[in-house]
């Protein structure tokens, strides 16, 4: 994880002030590229904890095509919880717990011009078991004609496929990037959903390569960064997935493991809404 780090010192010692929608106030920096070859391990960050049964609960809630928070909650995961109790964005919501046509309503079920549902996802999977040579194999969340309709805009905006030689890479654009809290936990997820996609189309996984836009750590996790950044990386784990799985839908908790994983205690602070 040297290359997350790498970036994290470098928008910390060189990132311009800069105002935020929040009102938090950040250090900014744009533009980045991060490559993780799974050869390595899996890439779950070792200087603080990865809270790894949030991150798998939140994937598979994406696959499933949820919007509802209260699925995720029942999964013991509550990362979307501030903003489904937004004051912008409850007078919105279509039901209790709703966040609006964000992920995985996009990657599953976005709508055309002509209001039929296409899903992103099993296109993608398609595209990468019978037209591995393609270009086009994108799941895009960024869908400006929605953005009013969604709790939270889609930072993790779009990713694509790439197949050479059997083996299967993801790259991924993140338009904003919360240093700190957020990238560690994006790394490790497009990770998994990039083992879980070779598995069932029998490619072997090989490298995640982020695109960052906005690199931006908040004011109130400066200190905190100053922290992990004096913490020693350690070897990184290994990740299991249930060999049984053959559809992409079928993937449970149980059926994800992360082994031997070793890491510095957990550093505490607050998400920015």
């Amino acid at each position: 994880m040297k290359q997350y780090l790498d970036a994290l010192k470098y928008v910390l010692e060189s990132g311009a002030d800069k105002k935020d929608r929040t009102g938090t106030g950040t250090k900014a920096a744009f533009g980045m590229q991060l490559r993780f070859s799974m050869k390595d391990g899996f890439p779950a960050l070792t200087t603080k904890k990865l809270a790894f049964n949030s991150m798998k609960a939140e994937l598979l809630w994406f696959i499933k095509g949820s919007s509802d928070v209260k699925e995720l909650q029942k999964m013991g995961c509550h990362i979307w919880d501030a903003n489904a109790e937004a004051p912008y964005w409850k007078p919105k919501a279509k039901f209790d717990g709703d966040l609006g046509r964000i992920y995985g309503i996009q990657w599953r079920k976005w709508k055309n011009s002509e209001g039929k549902e296409i899903d992103q996802l099993a296109e993608a999977i398609r595209q990468i078991k019978e037209e591995p040579f393609s270009r086009r194999i994108i799941v895009n969340a960024w869908n400006p004609g929605e953005i009013d309709k969604m709790a939270l805009p889609a930072c993790h905006a779009f990713f694509q496929f790439f197949v050479a030689d059997n083996k299967l890479s993801l790259q991924m654009y993140q338009r904003s990037c919360d240093m700190f809290l957020g990238v560690p936990f994006n790394i490790a997820s497009y990770s998994l959903l990039l083992h879980m996609a070779a598995q069932v189309t029998s490619k072997e996984p090989f490298e995640f390569i982020h695109i960052l836009g906005d690199c931006h750590i908040y004011n109130n996790h400066i200190e905190q960064v100053k922290d992990q950044l004096t913490r020693k990386p350690l070897p990184l784990p290994k990740l299991k997935l249930n060999k049984n799985i053959k559809n992409i839908d079928d993937f449970k908790m149980e059926d994800i493991e992360l082994l031997n994983y070793k890491h510095h205690p957990a550093i505490k602070a607050k998400m920015a809404v």
